[in-house]
Formats: structure tokens, sequence, C-alpha cells
């Protein structure tokens, strides 16, 4: 897609958000309909790997999408409908997981449920042989470090290279700043580096650094 014709689609999804907050703020239910139509699946997606069951994903999705239509009046429109929404869940999430009776989040369970799933991104910057790709050995790799990442550094991988987010939608759904996003993803990517270092020098068998 060249840069007109992102900057087309850009603006096309502003008129749309535009006119589907007007209908649901005029409380058009059927606007309601569509709108959990159209980001119910990426939303749920994302809840998955957060919350790493099935039930508490829908959940939380339900909570969002009525938080969501409760305070449609206070959305702004700083950002897209959809980073807002993606904002709203995450909090959600994270107010479920940090509950004393939420289970773990378990990022290795929730990509073990998507055989195969391997970000192209990644390998971007790991050398890998294009053979070493779908191996098991590689994707066990990554969905261990995955789910050995600390917290902040794991929400900003799946944001970013999972769902595909621009770093300042990222920045917006965690309420941090862009410049901290690309920090958090640059560390991320030098967690999985050394974690993935084995595969690439069996002789570097140092640990991912924490800080």
């Amino acid at each position: 897609m060249t840069p007109m014709e992102e900057e087309t689609a850009e603006e096309l999804t502003a008129v749309d958000d535009a006119e589907l907050i007007a209908r649901i703020q005029a409380g058009d239910k059927t606007a309601c309909d569509e709108c959990i139509a159209l980001h119910s699946p990426a939303l749920e997606r994302l809840l998955l790997r957060l919350l790493g069951n099935q039930q508490d994903a829908e959940d939380v999705l339900q909570e969002t999408f009525l938080n969501a239509f409760r305070a449609i009046d206070s959305f702004e429109g700083r950002s897209s409908l959809s980073t807002w929404l993606y904002r709203i869940a995450y909090n959600a999430a994270m107010m479920r997981l940090r509950r004393p009776s939420a289970p773990v989040v378990s990022v290795e369970e929730t990509l073990n449920e998507m055989p195969g799933y391997v970000p192209r991104q990644l390998f971007d910057w790991c050398c890998l042989p294009e053979e070493t790709y779908d191996s098991a050995e590689v994707q066990t790799e990554l969905r261990q470090a995955i789910a050995a990442m600390p917290e902040s550094l794991q929400t900003v991988f799946l944001l970013r290279e999972l769902e595909g987010m621009s770093t300042e939608e990222t920045a917006v759904t965690l309420d941090i700043t862009t410049s901290a996003a690309k920090v958090r993803l640059h560390r991320a990517r030098q967690w999985l580096r050394a974690a993935l270092s084995p595969l690439l020098d069996p002789d570097n068998q140092g640990q991912p650094s924490t800080t």
C-alpha cells in the first residue's frame, strides 16, 4: 500500500468511526451490534493471549463493550475507535489478572493453541535459516521466551508484533509515551535475541538481561 493509499484508508476509517460513534451515542442498537461484530475478533484474540483462558477472555470482552458503550459520550476521538477499545480491554484484563483468585497469565499456553504461528518479524534480526522457521525447537524457544518476559515488555511485544499495532497505537493502549513503547519493544527483542542465541550460536549460553 502506497503512502497515499494508507492516508486515504486512515481518512475513511476516521469517517466510519465518527459515523458509528454518533449512531451509538444516539442510542442506535444496530450500531452497537455492528461495533461488536467489527471489533470482537481482534479484542478476543488479545484477551485470550493476556488471560490464557477462553471463559475469562469472553467475560472481559463483554465487560469491555459494556464499559465502552457506557463511556461512549466521553470518547474524544484522539485515537481510533479500535485503539480506544484495545485500551479498555487491556485495562479490564489487567484488573482481572491482579485479582487474588485470577489465573496466572500464560502466553506460552495461548500460543500453543496456534500451531505453526511464528511472527515473521521476529526473524528479521535473528538470522535463522528459512527452513528453521517452522521447526518445533524454534517455536518452543519462542513461546518460552515470550512467557518469561516481564509484563511490561510482554504486553508491548504482544500488541506490536502479534496484534500488528503501530508504536503510537501501542503507546495509547498502554497509556505510556511513544518513546517508552519503543524502548520496551527494543528490550523485548533483545530478550528474544538472547533467549534464541543458543540456536544461532551453541557456544553462547547467555541468559536474557532483565535490565
